[in-house]
């Protein structure tokens, strides 16, 4: 793309109105030299890119000394430590690299984000991810209510360091809780509360995440229920845009599967009308991706999403009802607190949201879900949620060890076939 756009958001916004998908790998590397060569190796690519440095899970969890034993001993890190370095070596990595063209974006996973917000706004960054909830319940233990505090205050950070014309952009996880197994109501609601917290604290510019489940129908009503409900839950001054993750659970262990599977996202976000795409590689099953499977990943979904057919019809899709109950759920906790972080504390508290499976201490763990027949993913209980079960006939048995273990295990040993 060309022209000086000014944020991440924009770039995307901009690629969107053009007819075309934004792709986006999920690298990190602690060695600066080889991080820059995946950040110049993304730039070029054969398709419409933004860059990633994804962090390591060290500095995820603020274990910075644990960082410096692991760089002292010369044993590679799972990503990139962006606290621990110097500011001098990140600018070098982020040199001629970094501009209007090539927006990078921070990923992570922290529920304490704050170093990292300080560390990637002083290298020039301004693009970054998490939430509240999403970074906190399936990860950690940190406490519900010191996650919301910390994003609080990041959300704040970025506001602060981030200097006109660029605007701060913030992506929520929240439509990827547990990567699996959460019906797509739940998982719509949370991302949609926690944009709606991130616009509360000033940040100007939004991504709605999403992550591929069970079934092609019920995740194109999702995504396009997450449209809506943006649309009617977010201020119109904040810009916003859906992005897509490639299916974060158990990856298919052969390679075809994998690439089908990829293939598939691409063609679900062209139809739902999302403008971003992280993918997924052949290697996900058994290892780090290198740089040029991140590569054909990226090219993979961009050929497939140039000849899938763009619906005239960005409207709700007609299916199980995700957007009523997405919208429920959102009701449900903004009555509670006209303050969206107090909110979702109650909310929580009282069972109001619940995700299926989790084992933070902060969730109520009453909610189960399972996979229908159809491959559909169906609520059995739903705890004190004001939803209902599904009603729908099918096997509702008793989620035991081995059931559980078979649901994990559905979409990669469906493309496995």
């Amino acid at each position: 793309m060309t022209g000086a756009v000014t944020s991440f958001g924009e770039f995307v916004i901009a690629a969107a109105a053009a007819g075309r998908l934004v792709v986006q790998p999920r690298m990190g590397f602690s060695d600066p030299r080889q991080m820059r060569a995946g950040l110049e190796c993304t730039r070029f690519a054969a398709a419409t890119t933004v860059g990633t440095i994804t962090l390591d899970s060290y500095t995820r969890l603020g274990d910075h000394l644990a960082v410096h034993r692991t760089l002292a001993a010369g044993t590679p890190l799972n990503g990139y430590p962006i606290v621990a370095y110097p500011l001098s070596r990140t600018r070098a990595l982020l040199d001629g690299v970094l501009d209007p063209t090539f927006p990078i974006q921070v990923r992570h996973g922290s529920s304490r984000p704050q170093q990292i917000v300080r560390a990637l706004t002083a290298a020039g960054l301004d693009a970054t991810e998490g939430g509240p909830i999403s970074y906190c319940l399936p990860y950690g233990r940190t406490p519900l209510r010191e996650s919301v505090t910390n994003w609080e205050r990041a959300c704040h950070l970025l506001v602060q360091r981030v200097a006109a014309p660029r605007v701060p952009h913030l992506e929520t996880f929240g439509g990827c809780l547990l990567g699996q197994l959460c019906p797509p109501g739940l998982l719509v609601a949370i991302s949609l509360l926690e944009a709606r917290f991130f616009a509360q604290h000033g940040i100007g510019s939004v991504s709605l995440s999403y992550a591929q489940q069970t079934d092609p129908a019920q995740d194109e009503e999702a995504v396009r229920a997450l449209r809506r409900l943006a649309g009617e839950f977010l201020p119109a001054h904040v810009d916003r845009h859906v992005v897509l993750y490639a299916y974060m659970g158990v990856y298919p262990t052969s390679a075809g599967g994998a690439r089908r599977l990829l293939e598939t996202a691409a063609e679900l976000a062209v139809r739902s009308g999302a403008e971003r795409l992280i993918v997924k590689t052949v290697a996900e099953a058994h290892r780090i991706p290198t740089v040029a499977e991140n590569v054909a990943a990226l090219e993979t979904a961009a050929t497939v999403a140039a000849v899938t057919e763009r619906s005239a019809d960005r409207g709700p899709a007609a299916g199980t009802g995700v957007y009523a109950e997405a919208r429920t759920l959102i009701e449900a906790v903004l009555e509670l607190d006209a303050d969206p972080g107090r909110a979702l504390l109650a909310a929580f508290a009282r069972g109001v949201l619940d995700v299926p499976y989790c084992l933070h201490p902060d969730n109520a763990g009453r909610a189960r879900s399972y996979i229908d027949d159809g491959g559909r993913l169906r609520w059995a209980t739903v705890g004190r949620m004001p939803i209902r079960p599904d009603t729908t006939p099918g096997d509702r048995a008793a989620m035991t060890s081995s059931r559980l273990q078979s649901a994990l295990n559905h979409v990669a040993r469906s493309f496995d076939r």
